[in-house]
């Protein structure tokens, strides 16, 4: 071999950098393989350093490396290097130690590839271990490594977090043990950073980062301050750690202010950074704004379409999620785990159960459906569309059930009727190890409510602070009140609303005055409407609902005056609408209404249903209508509700035997529950009815609710 030859093959091997593909590393190579009998040690860990450089050579690195007796510290480096960019960290720390035991000291090339490994495989004490030697070998000054300490310190720090949100089952001391280790965890990456001689971007990065997603929001802040401070300017990385902040604080005048400094340094075309703008813009519920910030992206990668979906059906824009989704399709983007627990919610809102059907063959075909959030969503999504069977079927198919699921099926169960049930999983719950969180207290106290279980409600609402150290809410105290009220307890739930250690909303009283109404307690009805309307003027169903209180009283001039107040304030009562999903098209009704293309054969439907009805026992409940008319004039009027229309649309238009659902925007009127039970019966065909409350589920003459709504 000629001495220039040699000369260029020793000068490639020193400089890596030169060589730019697999194919020119592996002709490096052969031509070493050509020109030497016998590479030397030094010239292979040339090549194990070269090969760690192109991540699909990383099985001639392993070959490589076993070729070698005594491998020299680059080549304990290389495979280090190689195992922990390949995500084998086990085998990564396995090398350092055994590169120890060679009594090779690690160097500033090595530490922050075993740090790395530390923290993926989840070893704290390991991790402690390798930053112990760091400080022995005098690597603790090192940029490289102490970015790689903090790093993972932070992630030790998220887990615990994760750990305690989602550990069910601890004792006080452990929970006091956790805390404790989180804060010398806080600590940790705080002196690795203050004992740092020089911090880079990287630096400052990691440490807003970790505060940031562990919300320590306000130390986050203070570090983004001292970056200026020390004269570091933010870069892309930095703006996406700390737009969540703003997002969380719905601190919207920050957030634009954050979103001002990306325009003007040019950030704002990272779509990362337009991802964490739309959240942001979304969380503060100014969705016109992330529309805006979604359209000015040039490119749109997954995480911005998901970002888009998840704030439109976070602000209640279902349709607008659902099109967004569509456009994701047609973009072949394809959908990933989170993009189904944030669209599941739109199809729950919105009561198409063919599309949340058309999502669940998706979500199975994709191999999503072993994924608890998305199941827990599929199990709101069915319960929510009425279908509580498939909730329910769905929900015992989950391997580990956590609190969101266990919600999920909960509150699934009191909506649809099944009160007992619903009690029933709360306390295997309990028997699991699973700790109720708040929303599982709404759902339990709902469920206590539509059955009447005024004892078992009391029992859960003070197990809530006095078991689990949860403060009750307004939904919880709303809950009770409204089973009190529909008790006929009254005076009960007007002291206990009244004795909230929170200030009452119009809408808690609200549940209060509905009892009113049922009981027919004038007296009472007044004095809570007053409550309502001096914290809440503009509540359209506290005048509604007490202009039906004074109807069925037949204090006739109330209403008038009622209804000249309304008018004053430009209030319009919403009319009763029911609609019906049939061939993936909804069809809607209103009372009284005669615009439908089938309403002269719904008419002679209802009308042969009635006289079937009444050969069965049905007698029209006239009192429903509160309007100062005949008796005959009320019963047509009882006749022509808006969910009667519907069902007798469903009847016409889908195939015999098959359910019938139908969404209402109000309560279901007595008169209408009880010819719903007779339709029901007679036609042999299950009918789920949604109200404004719950679901009813009619079949055989009888409802899921009992009688007791």
């Amino acid at each position: 071999m000629s001495s220039s030859t040699q000369e260029l093959l020793n000068k490639l091997l020193k400089n890596p950098i030169a060589i730019k593909s697999n194919l020119q590393a592996k002709q490096l190579h052969a031509q070493i393989l050509k020109t030497t009998t016998n590479p030397s040690p030094s010239q292979i860990s040339s090549l194990l350093s070269l090969y760690s450089n192109f991540t699909n050579l990383f099985r001639y690195s392993l070959l490589l490396f076993q070729t070698l007796h005594s491998p020299p510290p680059l080549a304990w480096k290389s495979i280090i290097r190689s195992y922990t960019s390949h995500g084998l960290f086990l085998q990564s720390v396995t090398s350092f130690v055994r590169m120890r035991a060679f009594q090779i000291y690690p160097d500033h090339n090595i530490f922050p590839s075993v740090v790395k490994s530390c923290a993926m495989i989840k070893d704290l004490r390991l991790g402690e271990s390798v930053h112990g030697s760091i400080i022995r070998y005098g690597m603790d000054s090192d940029l490289y490594t102490c970015n790689a300490l903090m790093s993972m310190y932070s992630k030790f720090q998220s887990l615990d977090n994760e750990h305690q949100l989602f550990d069910e089952t601890p004792q006080g001391k452990e929970m006091h043990k956790m805390e404790v280790k989180r804060v010398v965890q806080i600590n940790s990456v705080r002196k690795v950073f203050d004992m740092m001689p020089y911090k880079d971007i990287v630096s400052w990065n990691t440490v807003i980062a970790g505060n940031a997603q562990n919300g320590m929001y306000e130390e986050a802040l203070s570090m983004l301050r001292e970056m200026g401070n020390d004269n570091m300017k933010p870069d892309a990385y930095t703006l996406s750690s700390v737009l969540p902040i703003f997002a969380q604080y719905v601190d919207i005048i920050k957030g634009k202010e954050i979103h001002g400094y990306a325009i003007r340094n040019g950030f704002h075309v990272d779509v990362f950074i337009g991802s964490s703008l739309i959240d942001m813009y979304a969380k503060c519920t100014t969705t016109e704004d992330s529309l805006r910030v979604f359209d000015f992206l040039s490119c749109h990668d997954a995480v911005a379409w998901n970002s888009i979906i998840a704030g439109c059906v976070q602000n209640g824009m279902f349709d607008e999620g659902l099109r967004f989704f569509r456009q994701m399709l047609v973009a072949k983007i394809k959908p990933m785990q989170v993009t189904f627990s944030s669209i599941m919610p739109a199809c729950a809102h919105l009561t198409t159960l063919h599309l949340g059907k058309q999502l669940h063959g998706y979500i199975i075909r994709s191999r999503f459906d072993d994924n608890v959030y998305i199941a827990s969503s599929l199990v709101d999504m069915y319960s929510k569309c009425g279908n509580i069977r498939i909730a329910r079927w769905i929900f015992d198919r989950i391997e580990t059930h956590d609190i969101v699921s266990w919600t999920a099926i909960i509150m699934g169960c009191a909506f649809n009727g099944y009160a007992y049930d619903a009690i029933s999983l709360f306390e295997r719950m309990e028997v699991e190890g699973t700790k109720p969180c708040y929303v599982t207290f709404i759902a339990v106290l709902t469920a206590c409510s539509h059955a009447g279980l005024i004892d078992k409600a009391w029992e859960y609402l003070n197990s809530m602070t006095l078991r689990f150290g949860i403060a009750p809410g307004l939904e919880h105290y709303a809950a009770v009140a409204d089973l009190l009220g529909r008790a006929g307890r009254l005076e009960e739930a007007y002291n206990l609303i009244s004795n909230m250690s929170i200030e009452p909303t119009g809408s808690v009283w609200l549940t209060i005055l509905a009892g009113c109404r049922v009981h027919k307690n004038v007296e009472l009805a007044a004095k809570v409407a007053e409550k309502i309307f001096t914290v809440d003027p503009g509540n359209m169903g506290a005048y509604v609902i007490l202009s039906n209180i004074y109807a069925a009283a037949r204090r006739w001039k109330d209403v008038a005056r009622l209804r000249v107040s309304m008018k004053k304030r430009g209030m319009r009562k919403k009319p009763a609408c029911s609609w019906i999903e049939v061939g993936n098209k909804v069809h809607a009704f209103v009372a009284g209404d005669e615009s439908h293309p089938f309403y002269d054969r719904i008419n002679e439907t209802l009308k042969v249903l009635l006289e079937k009805m009444e050969r069965e026992g049905y007698v029209p409940d006239t009192n429903e209508v509160l309007h100062d008319v005949d008796e005959e004039q009320k019963k047509a009027l009882l006749s022509g509700h808006s969910e009667r229309l519907a069902i007798a649309f469903g009847i016409l238009s889908t195939p015999a035997g098959t359910p019938i659902r139908i969404t209402k925007n109000i309560r279901v009127c007595v008169d209408c529950h009880t010819a719903i039970k007779f339709i029901s019966k007679i036609v042999g065909r299950e009918i789920i009815v949604r109200d404004n409350s719950r679901f009813h589920h009619f079949n055989g003459g009888q409802c899921s609710c009992g009688d007791y709504w």
